[in-house]
Protein backbone atom coordinates (compact mmCIF):
# COMPACT_ATOMS: atom_id res chain seq x y z
CA UNK A 1 0.00 0.00 0.00
CA UNK A 2 1.20 3.67 -0.85
CA UNK A 3 1.85 5.57 2.24
CA UNK A 4 0.04 8.98 1.71
CA UNK A 5 1.94 12.32 2.57
CA UNK A 6 1.83 13.30 5.73
CA UNK A 7 2.84 16.08 8.26
CA UNK A 8 6.06 15.20 10.63
CA UNK A 9 3.47 15.49 14.02
CA UNK A 10 0.32 15.47 14.65
CA UNK A 11 -2.08 17.12 12.45
CA UNK A 12 -4.72 19.95 13.06
CA UNK A 13 -8.07 18.98 12.93
CA UNK A 14 -8.03 15.65 14.70
CA UNK A 15 -11.45 14.98 15.97
CA UNK A 16 -11.93 16.99 19.50
CA UNK A 17 -13.43 14.21 22.11
CA UNK A 18 -16.84 14.86 22.68
CA UNK A 19 -16.26 15.06 27.05
CA UNK A 20 -14.16 18.54 26.42
CA UNK A 21 -15.46 21.52 28.95
CA UNK A 22 -14.67 24.94 28.20
CA UNK A 23 -12.13 26.53 30.61
CA UNK A 24 -12.79 29.13 32.67
CA UNK A 25 -10.77 32.37 31.71
CA UNK A 26 -7.83 33.19 33.88
CA UNK A 27 -7.09 36.11 35.89
CA UNK A 28 -5.33 38.57 34.02
CA UNK A 29 -1.70 37.95 33.41
CA UNK A 30 1.19 39.71 35.56
CA UNK A 31 2.98 40.78 31.99
CA UNK A 32 -0.68 42.17 30.49
CA UNK A 33 -0.83 44.41 33.18
CA UNK A 34 2.75 45.56 32.60
CA UNK A 35 2.78 48.33 30.29
CA UNK A 36 -0.87 49.83 31.21
CA UNK A 37 0.73 50.69 34.92
CA UNK A 38 3.92 52.00 33.72
CA UNK A 39 2.54 54.27 31.68
CA UNK A 40 0.62 55.22 35.14
CA UNK A 41 1.93 58.88 36.92
CA UNK A 42 3.64 58.06 40.37
CA UNK A 43 10.41 28.01 34.42
CA UNK A 44 13.98 7.60 41.37
CA UNK A 45 16.44 8.29 39.09
CA UNK A 46 16.66 10.66 35.97
CA UNK A 47 17.89 10.09 32.50
CA UNK A 48 18.12 13.30 30.55
CA UNK A 49 15.34 14.72 32.98
CA UNK A 50 16.84 17.86 34.41
CA UNK A 51 15.62 21.18 32.53
CA UNK A 52 18.04 22.02 30.25
CA UNK A 53 20.49 19.41 30.17
CA UNK A 54 23.15 19.34 28.09
CA UNK A 55 22.94 17.22 24.73
CA UNK A 56 20.28 15.25 23.04
CA UNK A 57 18.97 12.82 25.60
CA UNK A 58 18.81 9.64 24.36
CA UNK A 59 15.12 8.94 23.18
CA UNK A 60 13.38 5.67 23.92
CA UNK A 61 10.35 4.14 25.48
CA UNK A 62 11.14 3.29 29.06
CA UNK A 63 12.02 -0.29 28.93
CA UNK A 64 10.58 -3.56 30.98
CA UNK A 65 10.22 -2.77 34.74
CA UNK A 66 10.96 1.03 34.05
CA UNK A 67 8.05 4.10 33.59
CA UNK A 68 8.73 7.34 32.39
CA UNK A 69 7.72 10.13 34.77
CA UNK A 70 7.19 13.67 34.45
CA UNK A 71 6.50 16.11 37.03
CA UNK A 72 5.17 19.72 37.24
CA UNK A 73 4.90 22.03 40.39
CA UNK A 74 3.13 25.11 39.03
CA UNK A 75 1.25 27.83 40.90
CA UNK A 76 -2.52 28.32 40.23
CA UNK A 77 -4.75 30.52 38.43
CA UNK A 78 -6.94 31.09 41.84
CA UNK A 79 -4.26 31.26 44.31
CA UNK A 80 -0.37 31.98 44.10
CA UNK A 81 0.23 31.71 47.35
CA UNK A 82 0.79 27.65 47.12
CA UNK A 83 1.56 25.09 44.78
CA UNK A 84 -0.22 22.02 43.41
CA UNK A 85 2.39 19.04 42.35
CA UNK A 86 0.92 16.96 39.00
CA UNK A 87 2.57 13.78 37.87
CA UNK A 88 2.01 12.67 34.19
CA UNK A 89 3.62 9.31 32.52
CA UNK A 90 3.13 11.07 29.38
CA UNK A 91 3.70 14.75 29.51
CA UNK A 92 -0.28 15.47 28.20
CA UNK A 93 -2.24 13.93 31.20
CA UNK A 94 -1.32 15.73 34.33
CA UNK A 95 -2.86 13.86 37.38
CA UNK A 96 -2.87 15.95 40.40
CA UNK A 97 -0.25 14.07 43.23
CA UNK A 98 -0.68 16.39 46.01
CA UNK A 99 -3.14 19.60 46.28
CA UNK A 100 -1.36 23.03 48.22
CA UNK A 101 1.94 20.94 48.89
CA UNK A 102 3.82 23.84 49.47
CA UNK A 103 3.42 27.09 50.81
CA UNK A 104 6.61 29.15 51.56
CA UNK A 105 6.53 31.01 54.98
CA UNK A 106 6.34 34.26 54.08
CA UNK A 107 5.59 35.93 50.55
CA UNK A 108 3.82 34.14 47.28
CA UNK A 109 5.00 31.16 45.34
CA UNK A 110 4.79 31.70 41.22
CA UNK A 111 6.51 30.58 38.28
CA UNK A 112 8.24 27.07 40.02
CA UNK A 113 11.11 25.36 38.34
CA UNK A 114 11.66 22.17 39.23
CA UNK A 115 14.90 19.79 39.57
CA UNK A 116 16.00 16.69 40.71
CA UNK A 117 19.88 17.26 41.77
CA UNK A 118 23.09 14.87 42.50
CA UNK A 119 22.01 14.23 45.92
CA UNK A 120 18.85 13.00 45.13
CA UNK A 121 16.39 15.57 46.51
CA UNK A 122 14.11 17.82 44.18
CA UNK A 123 14.31 21.28 45.02
CA UNK A 124 11.95 24.16 43.79
CA UNK A 125 13.48 27.26 43.21
CA UNK A 126 10.59 30.35 42.88
CA UNK A 127 9.16 33.99 42.26
CA UNK A 128 8.61 34.88 46.27
CA UNK A 129 6.28 38.06 45.36
CA UNK A 130 3.49 38.92 43.43
CA UNK A 131 3.68 40.52 40.15
CA UNK A 132 2.30 44.38 41.67
CA UNK A 133 5.08 44.11 44.51
CA UNK A 134 9.28 45.10 44.11
CA UNK A 135 10.53 41.14 44.27
CA UNK A 136 14.69 41.29 44.76
CA UNK A 137 14.61 37.79 46.23
CA UNK A 138 14.41 34.38 44.69
CA UNK A 139 12.93 31.41 46.82
CA UNK A 140 14.40 27.81 47.33
CA UNK A 141 12.48 24.63 48.61
CA UNK A 142 13.71 21.12 48.68
CA UNK A 143 12.00 17.79 48.99
CA UNK A 144 12.92 13.90 49.41
CA UNK A 145 9.30 12.68 47.83
CA UNK A 146 7.92 15.96 45.60
CA UNK A 147 4.79 15.65 47.99
CA UNK A 148 6.29 16.84 51.37
CA UNK A 149 8.42 20.39 50.98
CA UNK A 150 10.78 22.04 53.30
CA UNK A 151 11.31 25.70 52.68
CA UNK A 152 15.30 26.60 52.58
CA UNK A 153 15.74 30.27 52.12
CA UNK A 154 15.51 33.17 49.97
CA UNK A 155 18.43 34.62 47.88
CA UNK A 156 18.70 38.26 47.18
CA UNK A 157 20.11 38.73 43.98
CA UNK A 158 22.63 40.95 43.83
CA UNK A 159 22.33 43.37 41.31
CA UNK A 160 22.47 46.93 41.65
CA UNK A 161 18.99 49.33 42.17
CA UNK A 162 17.33 45.82 41.08
CA UNK A 163 13.14 46.37 41.32
CA UNK A 164 11.96 42.49 40.32
CA UNK A 165 13.49 38.90 39.90
CA UNK A 166 11.00 36.63 38.47
CA UNK A 167 11.16 33.55 36.69
CA UNK A 168 13.95 31.36 37.81
CA UNK A 169 14.94 28.53 35.77
CA UNK A 170 17.51 25.75 36.41
CA UNK A 171 19.27 24.67 33.70
CA UNK A 172 22.27 21.85 34.45
CA UNK A 173 25.30 22.10 32.13
CA UNK A 174 27.41 19.70 30.30
CA UNK A 175 29.81 19.99 32.80
CA UNK A 176 27.55 19.09 35.37
CA UNK A 177 27.47 22.52 36.87
CA UNK A 178 24.19 23.98 38.26
CA UNK A 179 22.93 27.13 37.19
CA UNK A 180 19.38 29.47 37.53
CA UNK A 181 18.61 32.18 34.72
CA UNK A 182 16.52 34.63 36.04
CA UNK A 183 14.61 37.68 34.47
CA UNK A 184 15.41 40.97 36.34
CA UNK A 185 14.55 44.69 36.07
CA UNK A 186 15.40 47.90 37.90
CA UNK A 187 13.97 50.66 39.47
CA UNK A 188 14.74 52.82 36.54
CA UNK A 189 12.41 50.66 34.56
CA UNK A 190 11.09 48.21 36.53
CA UNK A 191 8.96 46.50 33.47
CA UNK A 192 12.07 46.27 31.53
CA UNK A 193 13.32 42.64 31.99
CA UNK A 194 16.75 41.37 31.02
CA UNK A 195 17.91 37.88 31.38
CA UNK A 196 20.74 36.72 33.57
CA UNK A 197 22.30 33.70 34.82
CA UNK A 198 23.08 32.72 38.20
CA UNK A 199 25.44 29.34 38.59
CA UNK A 200 25.97 27.21 42.01
CA UNK A 201 29.10 27.51 43.73
CA UNK A 202 28.36 24.93 46.40
CA UNK A 203 26.96 21.51 45.89
CA UNK A 204 24.26 22.04 48.64
CA UNK A 205 23.07 25.10 46.48
CA UNK A 206 22.95 27.46 48.98
CA UNK A 207 25.76 29.94 47.46
CA UNK A 208 25.62 32.02 43.79
CA UNK A 209 27.85 33.70 41.67
CA UNK A 210 27.90 37.31 40.71
CA UNK A 211 24.69 37.58 37.58
CA UNK A 212 25.80 37.61 34.43
CA UNK A 213 23.49 38.70 31.66
CA UNK A 214 22.62 36.89 28.35
CA UNK A 215 24.68 38.64 25.49
CA UNK A 216 22.46 38.75 22.86
CA UNK A 217 18.74 38.28 24.02
CA UNK A 218 18.76 42.16 25.62
CA UNK A 219 16.55 43.63 27.09
CA UNK A 220 12.60 43.97 27.24
CA UNK A 221 12.61 39.50 27.34
CA UNK A 222 11.27 37.42 29.80
CA UNK A 223 11.23 33.88 31.08
CA UNK A 224 14.06 32.86 29.20
CA UNK A 225 14.30 29.08 29.21
CA UNK A 226 17.63 27.34 27.91
CA UNK A 227 18.06 23.67 26.47
CA UNK A 228 21.35 22.25 25.63
CA UNK A 229 21.49 20.47 22.11
CA UNK A 230 25.00 19.16 21.22
CA UNK A 231 27.45 22.04 21.93
CA UNK A 232 24.34 24.80 20.61
CA UNK A 233 22.44 26.27 23.18
CA UNK A 234 18.81 26.99 22.44
CA UNK A 235 16.89 29.68 23.74
CA UNK A 236 13.52 30.26 24.27
CA UNK A 237 12.16 34.27 25.53
CA UNK A 238 9.18 36.23 25.11
CA UNK A 239 9.77 39.83 23.74
CA UNK A 240 7.60 41.34 26.06
CA UNK A 241 7.01 44.78 23.38
CA UNK A 242 5.70 41.60 20.52
CA UNK A 243 4.20 39.43 22.99
CA UNK A 244 5.39 36.55 20.91
CA UNK A 245 8.08 33.96 21.76
CA UNK A 246 11.05 34.33 20.02
CA UNK A 247 13.65 31.01 19.69
CA UNK A 248 18.14 32.26 19.98
CA UNK A 249 20.93 30.09 19.88
CA UNK A 250 24.71 30.42 20.89
CA UNK A 251 27.44 28.49 21.70
CA UNK A 252 27.88 29.39 25.00
CA UNK A 253 25.09 29.55 27.74
CA UNK A 254 25.36 33.06 28.22
CA UNK A 255 26.09 33.83 24.68
CA UNK A 256 26.08 35.62 22.64
CA UNK A 257 22.78 34.72 21.09
CA UNK A 258 21.71 35.48 17.80
CA UNK A 259 17.62 35.65 17.61
CA UNK A 260 16.31 33.90 14.36
CA UNK A 261 12.76 33.54 14.92
CA UNK A 262 10.47 36.29 15.66
CA UNK A 263 6.62 36.98 15.47
CA UNK A 264 4.37 34.38 14.70
CA UNK A 265 7.33 32.03 13.28
CA UNK A 266 6.11 28.61 15.46
CA UNK A 267 2.47 29.32 14.83
CA UNK A 268 1.87 29.70 18.53
CA UNK A 269 0.05 32.98 18.22
CA UNK A 270 0.44 35.56 21.09
CA UNK A 271 0.58 36.81 24.44
CA UNK A 272 2.76 33.42 25.00
CA UNK A 273 4.71 33.50 28.27
CA UNK A 274 6.63 30.93 30.18
CA UNK A 275 8.21 28.54 27.88
CA UNK A 276 9.31 25.11 29.34
CA UNK A 277 10.74 22.59 26.95
CA UNK A 278 11.58 18.57 27.78
CA UNK A 279 12.21 15.78 25.13
CA UNK A 280 9.49 13.09 24.96
CA UNK A 281 10.22 9.10 24.89
CA UNK A 282 9.81 9.47 21.26
CA UNK A 283 12.55 11.70 20.66
CA UNK A 284 10.50 15.10 19.97
CA UNK A 285 11.03 17.97 21.97
CA UNK A 286 7.62 19.50 23.63
CA UNK A 287 7.44 22.88 24.47
CA UNK A 288 4.56 24.26 27.16
CA UNK A 289 3.85 27.72 27.66
CA UNK A 290 1.21 29.49 29.17
CA UNK A 291 -1.67 31.41 26.84
CA UNK A 292 -2.69 34.35 29.00
CA UNK A 293 -4.05 35.53 26.37
CA UNK A 294 -6.69 33.22 26.12
CA UNK A 295 -7.13 31.83 29.15
CA UNK A 296 -5.66 28.08 28.30
CA UNK A 297 -1.99 26.38 28.85
CA UNK A 298 -0.47 24.97 25.71
CA UNK A 299 1.73 22.33 24.27
CA UNK A 300 3.30 22.26 20.95
CA UNK A 301 5.88 19.62 19.74
CA UNK A 302 8.79 19.54 17.52
CA UNK A 303 10.21 16.49 15.69
CA UNK A 304 13.10 18.86 13.47
CA UNK A 305 14.77 20.20 16.62
CA UNK A 306 13.27 23.32 16.88
CA UNK A 307 12.24 24.80 13.00
CA UNK A 308 8.84 23.69 12.97
CA UNK A 309 6.28 22.85 15.32
CA UNK A 310 2.95 21.29 15.33
CA UNK A 311 -0.30 23.10 15.91
CA UNK A 312 -0.88 24.32 19.91
CA UNK A 313 -3.22 22.35 21.94
CA UNK A 314 -4.27 23.08 25.64
CA UNK A 315 -3.04 20.86 27.83
CA UNK A 316 -6.23 18.68 28.92
CA UNK A 317 -7.25 18.73 32.65
CA UNK A 318 -5.05 21.37 34.42
CA UNK A 319 -5.40 24.09 31.05
CA UNK A 320 -6.61 27.30 32.76
CA UNK A 321 -5.73 25.76 36.49
CA UNK A 322 -1.55 25.60 36.30
CA UNK A 323 0.03 28.79 35.71
CA UNK A 324 3.64 29.01 34.80
CA UNK A 325 5.86 25.90 35.42
CA UNK A 326 8.58 23.25 33.72
CA UNK A 327 8.71 20.17 34.07
CA UNK A 328 10.92 17.87 35.71
CA UNK A 329 11.44 13.83 33.15
CA UNK A 330 12.47 10.89 35.44
CA UNK A 331 13.02 7.25 34.47
CA UNK A 332 11.53 5.17 37.68
CA UNK A 333 11.08 1.87 38.19
CA UNK A 334 7.89 0.37 37.91
CA UNK A 335 5.47 1.00 34.37
CA UNK A 336 3.46 -1.24 32.57
CA UNK A 337 4.82 -4.11 30.24
CA UNK A 338 3.70 -7.04 27.92
CA UNK A 339 5.32 -9.90 27.16
CA UNK A 340 6.89 -10.35 23.53
CA UNK A 341 6.90 -13.22 21.28
CA UNK A 342 3.78 -14.61 22.74
CA UNK A 343 -0.08 -15.17 21.20
CA UNK A 344 -2.65 -12.46 23.35
CA UNK A 345 -5.77 -11.50 23.27
CA UNK A 346 -6.92 -7.73 24.20
CA UNK A 347 -9.86 -7.30 26.69
CA UNK A 348 -11.42 -4.08 26.81
CA UNK A 349 -11.21 -2.64 30.25
CA UNK A 350 -14.43 -1.36 30.45
CA UNK A 351 -16.52 -3.77 28.42
CA UNK A 352 -15.17 -6.65 29.90
CA UNK A 353 -16.71 -9.06 27.17
CA UNK A 354 -15.48 -7.05 24.02
CA UNK A 355 -11.76 -7.71 22.76
CA UNK A 356 -9.80 -6.63 19.92
CA UNK A 357 -10.66 -8.48 16.87
CA UNK A 358 -9.41 -8.03 12.93
CA UNK A 359 -12.20 -7.32 10.98
CA UNK A 360 -11.91 -6.93 7.12
CA UNK A 361 -8.18 -5.05 8.34
CA UNK A 362 -10.18 -2.58 10.66
CA UNK A 363 -9.69 -3.13 14.48
CA UNK A 364 -12.98 -3.50 16.15
CA UNK A 365 -14.13 -4.23 19.42
CA UNK A 366 -17.21 -7.00 19.15
CA UNK A 367 -17.81 -9.54 21.74
CA UNK A 368 -16.08 -12.44 21.75
CA UNK A 369 -17.13 -15.72 24.20
CA UNK A 370 -16.44 -19.30 24.30
CA UNK A 371 -19.13 -20.04 22.10
CA UNK A 372 -17.94 -17.16 18.94
CA UNK A 373 -16.80 -19.71 15.78
CA UNK A 374 -13.15 -20.48 15.33
CA UNK A 375 -12.96 -17.53 12.72
CA UNK A 376 -13.65 -15.13 15.29
CA UNK A 377 -11.18 -16.43 17.85
CA UNK A 378 -8.53 -16.66 15.26
CA UNK A 379 -9.64 -13.31 14.53
CA UNK A 380 -9.05 -11.68 18.43
CA UNK A 381 -5.63 -13.53 18.82
CA UNK A 382 -2.58 -11.60 18.52
CA UNK A 383 1.33 -11.54 18.74
CA UNK A 384 2.64 -9.39 20.54
CA UNK A 385 6.20 -8.58 19.75
CA UNK A 386 8.92 -5.71 20.56
CA UNK A 387 8.11 -2.32 18.82
CA UNK A 388 9.21 -1.89 15.17
CA UNK A 389 10.26 1.29 15.43
CA UNK A 390 11.41 1.35 19.27
CA UNK A 391 12.17 -2.14 20.86
CA UNK A 392 10.84 -0.61 24.35
CA UNK A 393 7.40 -0.25 22.70
CA UNK A 394 5.40 -3.01 21.29
CA UNK A 395 4.02 -4.06 18.19
CA UNK A 396 0.92 -5.98 17.49
CA UNK A 397 0.77 -8.89 14.58
CA UNK A 398 -2.28 -10.43 13.26
CA UNK A 399 -2.11 -14.31 12.22
CA UNK A 400 -1.69 -12.91 8.51
CA UNK A 401 1.36 -11.68 9.39
CA UNK A 402 -0.04 -8.03 9.40
CA UNK A 403 1.04 -5.50 11.90
CA UNK A 404 -1.87 -3.10 14.12
CA UNK A 405 -1.07 0.32 12.57
CA UNK A 406 -3.22 3.79 12.25
CA UNK A 407 -3.74 5.59 9.54
CA UNK A 408 -6.39 8.42 9.40
CA UNK A 409 -6.47 7.83 13.08
CA UNK A 410 -7.92 4.29 12.48
CA UNK A 411 -6.84 1.16 14.39
CA UNK A 412 -5.90 -1.08 11.47
CA UNK A 413 -3.84 -4.66 9.68
CA UNK A 414 -1.12 -3.81 6.91
CA UNK A 415 1.52 -5.68 5.78
CA UNK A 416 4.85 -3.91 7.05
CA UNK A 417 6.18 -2.14 3.73
CA UNK A 418 9.59 -1.51 5.58
CA UNK A 419 9.75 2.69 6.00
CA UNK A 420 10.32 4.07 8.80
CA UNK A 421 7.09 5.82 8.79
CA UNK A 422 5.03 2.64 9.18
CA UNK A 423 7.26 1.40 11.99
CA UNK A 424 6.59 4.06 13.83
CA UNK A 425 2.85 4.12 13.07
CA UNK A 426 2.93 0.57 13.98
CA UNK A 427 4.88 0.80 17.21
CA UNK A 428 3.23 1.52 20.34
CA UNK A 429 4.42 2.77 24.10
CA UNK A 430 3.05 0.68 27.09
CA UNK A 431 1.11 3.55 29.63
CA UNK A 432 -0.09 2.27 32.91
CA UNK A 433 -3.79 1.96 32.48
CA UNK A 434 -7.10 2.71 34.76
CA UNK A 435 -7.38 -0.76 36.38
CA UNK A 436 -4.58 -2.79 37.83
CA UNK A 437 -3.19 -5.56 35.30
CA UNK A 438 -4.63 -3.35 32.08
CA UNK A 439 -2.68 -1.21 29.37
CA UNK A 440 -2.58 2.07 27.39
CA UNK A 441 -0.99 2.23 24.52
CA UNK A 442 0.25 5.36 23.16
CA UNK A 443 0.70 6.14 19.64
CA UNK A 444 4.57 6.26 19.23
CA UNK A 445 4.45 9.10 16.85
CA UNK A 446 1.77 10.58 17.91
CA UNK A 447 2.00 11.44 21.58
CA UNK A 448 -0.88 12.02 23.81
CA UNK A 449 -2.94 9.85 20.90
CA UNK A 450 -3.84 6.45 22.50
CA UNK A 451 -5.47 3.25 21.16
CA UNK A 452 -9.38 3.87 22.37
CA UNK A 453 -12.66 2.20 21.58
CA UNK A 454 -15.60 4.60 20.35
CA UNK A 455 -18.25 3.07 18.81
CA UNK A 456 -16.52 -0.01 19.66
CA UNK A 457 -14.44 1.01 16.87
CA UNK A 458 -10.52 0.69 17.87
CA UNK A 459 -8.91 4.68 17.08
CA UNK A 460 -5.85 6.91 17.64
CA UNK A 461 -7.72 10.00 19.52
CA UNK A 462 -6.00 12.50 21.90
CA UNK A 463 -6.25 12.05 25.47
CA UNK A 464 -8.48 14.43 27.14
CA UNK A 465 -7.80 14.10 30.55
CA UNK A 466 -11.23 12.33 32.09
CA UNK A 467 -11.40 9.13 33.00
CA UNK A 468 -13.69 8.01 31.07
CA UNK A 469 -10.89 8.50 27.96
CA UNK A 470 -8.60 6.68 30.04
CA UNK A 471 -10.99 3.62 30.85
CA UNK A 472 -12.12 3.24 27.02
CA UNK A 473 -8.34 3.95 26.45
CA UNK A 474 -7.33 0.46 28.99
CA UNK A 475 -6.92 -3.27 27.83
CA UNK A 476 -6.21 -6.18 29.28
CA UNK A 477 -4.13 -8.82 27.17
CA UNK A 478 -5.28 -12.13 28.25
CA UNK A 479 -4.78 -15.81 27.20
CA UNK A 480 -5.34 -15.99 23.76
CA UNK A 481 -8.63 -17.27 22.30
CA UNK A 482 -6.55 -18.95 19.63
Amino acid sequence: MTTPARPAGPPPGIRPPASVQPYAPFAPSRRSLLRALAALPASALAVGALPGLSGTATAAAPPSGSATRYTIVPFLNSNDGTVNVYQSDDATDFRLLRASAYTPPAGRIRDASILRHTDGHYYITYTTHTWQDTSTTIGFARSQDRVNWTFLYDHTVPIANLSRAWAPEWFVDSDGSVNILVSCSTANDEWIFTPYRLRATNSALTAWSSPVALSGIGANHIDTFVVRTGSTYHAFTKNETSKYIEYATASSLTGPYTISRTGNWAGWGGTREGAALIQLDNGAWRIFFDGYGDGSYYYSDSYDTFATWTAPRALPGISGTARHFTVLKETVSGGAALPTGVTRSLRSGNFTTRYWQDQSALLNLPVVTASSTAAEKQASTFTVVAGLADGNGYSFRNAAGNYLRHWDFRGRFDANNGTSTFARDATFIARAGSAGGSVRLESYNYPGHYLRHYGYQLRVDPSDGTDLFRQDSSFVATTAWA
